[in-house]
């Protein structure tokens, strides 16, 4: 996930002490069970299990965030939150497991009785849906709907901004134009799709795709009622298949959801629908937002960004409070990217001179430490994807300390042994980018660079760091950025980070401009892979050249501290929505 889905990150650390006494307070108790934890709920046990089962349903379910969506329309959202709870009003073929942890990460059906009948060795996948899907004007959902829905993702130049994996591999060559400018008198003119009946929709792919179900449990593949369809302003009051609908909603401050009363139980095996309304409240205040969560306003932050730095320290000392905290990986990572296209890290040995003389500790406590910033990380593949190797780690960063010997060594081999200068860009809305800036520029002065920090617009993210030309011409050497999985595979990590066909002239995410034949030909392997393990195996040997290409320093793959009130039933936090917790199981005391 780009950095729309990055989940806004707030607060950088503070100073030295009131960090370190931060995290001497969550050692003590982050690795003990107490007995809060044996009766199902205590710190940090909604990573270990359900806790506060119930199927009792009223009440109203309360979110506060400081981020509202990029989009509520599924085929534009691509914020996380957004894809968690949009489950509210979307459903799919296929989604997610409704269970915690690892578990959450295999898929499951969904508006399809089963999961799809795949033949033409990998090219031809189809479902037959369920009886009494309904939209909330009780019409029934058809397979027309849902090809109606994912062809709006061809409209880029009136819906853009969401993921556009099912257009790469429907349609390689980009032949259709979308919906709005279908010439077909029914608008559903993509070929790849099939609609032979109303129940049945036949999707056929040029090449085979290992990981084409999982883009299909994406609300981008979420079905659209043709004459509800707002265009644009569609995000503004989706109309609803699942079991909420919208009541109300103003961008940036508000939204309410209800009860869908055309939403059947009995045609949805994911969905408990235990609240009977489901607030979304908006602010700009993050401290307040955090004295109020712990006040019991507010049942969870949407956007699980974690508590602040004063809440958090506040929280984490109180054992009441403490009680109502989790501490989930999240599945991102945090690093440091370095452009080729920038001198002098166009040179391999300057790039791996950054790399060893930067301080993985230290960037490790600018992010708010193991606990609120996350383990140190050695490598460029998330834990929970498979082919991951934590261990793995050739440049020794899990030692915790910058190698000065061998970043002097790197400066000679590149021809600067004096050192070079260079620019550091981040965004200026994420404090905790700037702190981590500060402590690469400090490590890496000490062998001779000299890194000038420039604090960018974070809201021109797409066309800043994420255009080659304005790269080059500004000269950042090193972006600080983070990046999550769209869905748990190499494919769905890796992929738009490091294969050379996902250079874009705009909204670009490889920002090393890494264009390696070997790199791009494992994807293209692992792709044909339907064994996810064997495709594992191929990612793992991927992640292994893009360690050896020394484009990327990473620093953490990332934990948070959230909060949940005691209100809240059939709490769990799932990988498969990066460690958040499973908004759709959710209810209320």
């Amino acid at each position: 996930m780009t950095s729309p889905r990055s989940k806004k990150f707030r607060t950088a650390a503070g100073t030295a002490v009131v960090l370190a006494a931060l995290l001497s307070t969550a050692a003590c108790g982050g690795g003990t069970e107490s007995k809060d934890d044996k009766a199902g709920a205590g710190f940090n046990a909604a990573t270990k299990g359900v806790i506060n089962k119930s199927d009792a349903k009223g009440g109203t379910l309360k979110f506060i965030g400081t981020q509202d969506a990029d989009s509520w329309d599924p085929q534009r959202g691509y914020y996380g939150f957004m894809w968690d709870f949009a489950r509210y009003y979307t459903r799919q073929l296929v989604s997610y497991t409704p269970e915690p942890g690892a578990k959450s990460t295999s898929l499951t059906p969904d508006l399809a009785t089963g999961l799809a009948e795949v033949s033409d060795d990998g090219k031809t996948y189809k479902y037959t849906l369920r009886d009494g899907i309904t939209w909330e004007d009780g019409s029934p959902v058809t397979s027309q709907d849902i090809k109606y829905g994912i062809e709006r993702a061809w409209a880029q130049d009136v819906i853009s901004g969401g993921p556009v994996y099912l257009m790469n591999v429907l349609d390689p060559k980009g032949e259709y134009k979308g919906p709005y400018k279908d010439k077909s008198k029914d608008k559903l003119g993509l070929k790849a799709i099939e609609t032979p009946d109303e129940k049945t929709i036949v999707f056929k792919l040029p090449e085979p795709n290992g990981d084409f179900e999982q883009m299909l449990a994406m609300p981008a593949a979420s079905p659209v009622k043709q004459d509800k369809d707002t265009k644009s302003k569609y995000g503004l009051k989706p109309f609803s298949n699942g079991p909420y609908k919208f009541e109300s909603y103003t961008p940036n401050k508000s939204m309410v959801l209800v009860r869908n009363p055309e939403w059947k139980k009995d045609s949805d095996p994911i969905r408990a629908a235990l609240p009977d309304k489901i607030t979304v409240t908006f602010t700009t205040n993050a401290d307040d937002m955090d004295n109020r969560l712990l006040k019991g306003d507010y049942d969870l932050d949407i956007n699980a960004t974690g508590l602040g730095q004063a809440a958090r320290a506040k929280a984490l000392q109180n054992e009441d409070y403490k009680a109502n905290l989790d501490n989930p990986q999240t599945g991102f990572i945090r690093y440091a990217v370095f452009p080729q296209t920038v001198k002098p890290l166009d040179n391999i040995e300057c790039r791996k001179a950054i790399i060893y003389a930067a301080d993985p500790k230290s960037l490790q406590n600018a992010r708010g430490g193991p606990q609120a910033g996350g383990d140190i990380a050695a490598n460029m593949l998330p834990p929970a994807i498979k082919g991951a190797d934590p261990k793995y780690d050739p440049y020794n960063l899990l030692d915790g300390k910058p190698d000065v010997a061998k970043a002097k060594e790197a400066l000679k081999a590149c021809g600067k042994p004096n050192g070079f200068s260079t620019t550091i860009a981040v965004r200026n809305n994420k404090p905790i980018e700037i702190a981590t800036a500060e402590s690469m520029q400090n490590a890496l002065g000490k062998v001779g660079i000299k890194a000038q920090i420039d604090q960018f617009d974070g809201a021109q993210t797409a066309s800043v760091i994420g255009s080659p030309k304005v790269v080059k011409d500004k000269g950042y050497g090193i972006i600080i950025m983070g990046w999550g999985a769209d869905f748990p595979t190499g494919q769905g990590f890796s992929q738009p980070l490091v294969d050379g066909r996902f250079i874009l002239e705009s909204g670009n995410n490889n920002f090393s401009e890494l264009d390696d034949k070997e790199i791009n030909g494992l994807f293209d392997k692992a792709l044909k892979e339907t064994d996810p393990e064997a495709a594992g195996a191929i990612y793992g040997e991927m992640n292994k050249k893009v360690s050896e290409a020394a484009v990327y320093l990473p620093f953490t793959h990332e934990k948070n501290i959230i909060w949940r009130s005691s209100r809240l039933t059939n709490v769990y936090t799932a990988d498969s929505y990066n460690g958040r917790y499973d908004y759709a199981s959710l209810g209320v005391k």
